[in-house]
């Protein structure tokens, strides 16, 4: 287990690198979760990614080549790196997956900005699918907000459900209640 001053003189260390802007703080992106440890290495990864200041090629890179947990801390970082919506293939790719972790990142605050809002909807059916908790969905109410084409998205997908007598995801009546317009509420 690794002691809170070494964890935090490691990432000092692995701060300074970024800093320079120079390709040598990558290593410790990939290595933070071994000197970190996993309930940490997000937060590491991420502060290296905006202290380098990671544009969206060096992302692209590392999200391609990177392990399940490097991906998600690429998808963390978004909104403070690439302010348009060039990152969304990556975005794209993690819902793609069948990882609920890299789910719940890629619908984060940058993707509640960014996607668009058909591509958006079939993320948070996904989300209903999976079992990744809607909670996890940044903008949810916001972008739900009197969706009637998520509301019968979401209604279809309910009927199935039930004629094939499975549960109805956690969330979903929760979801549906957020579509509903403003004056009927």
């Amino acid at each position: 287990m690794l002691t809170e001053p070494t964890r935090v003189a490691w990432l000092d260390s692995a701060l300074g690198e970024a800093a320079t802007g120079t390709p040598a703080w990558e290593p410790y992106f990939v290595a933070a979760g071994r000197h970190c440890g996993p309930a940490h290495a997000d937060e590491a990864r991420t502060r290296l990614l905006r202290a380098a200041g990671a544009g969206p090629d060096t992302l692209a890179r590392l999200y391609h080549h990177g392990t399940a947990a490097e991906r998600r801390a690429v998808l963390l970082a978004l909104p403070a790196l690439v302010p348009g919506p060039e990152a969304l293939p990556l975005v794209e790719d993690a819902l793609r997956t069948h990882d609920t972790t890299l789910i719940a990142a890629a619908l984060g605050p940058y993707a509640a900005t960014h996607l668009p809002a058909h591509a958006w909807r079939h993320a948070l059916l996904k989300c209903l699918f999976t079992g990744v908790p809607v909670t996890a969905v940044a903008g949810l109410a916001e972008r739900a907000a009197g969706d009637t084409e998520l509301a019968r998205m979401l209604i279809d997908h309910a009927a199935e459900r039930t004629a094939a007598g499975r549960p109805l995801p956690d969330g979903l009546s929760r979801v549906l209640a957020l579509t509903t317009p403003a004056e009927e509420s």
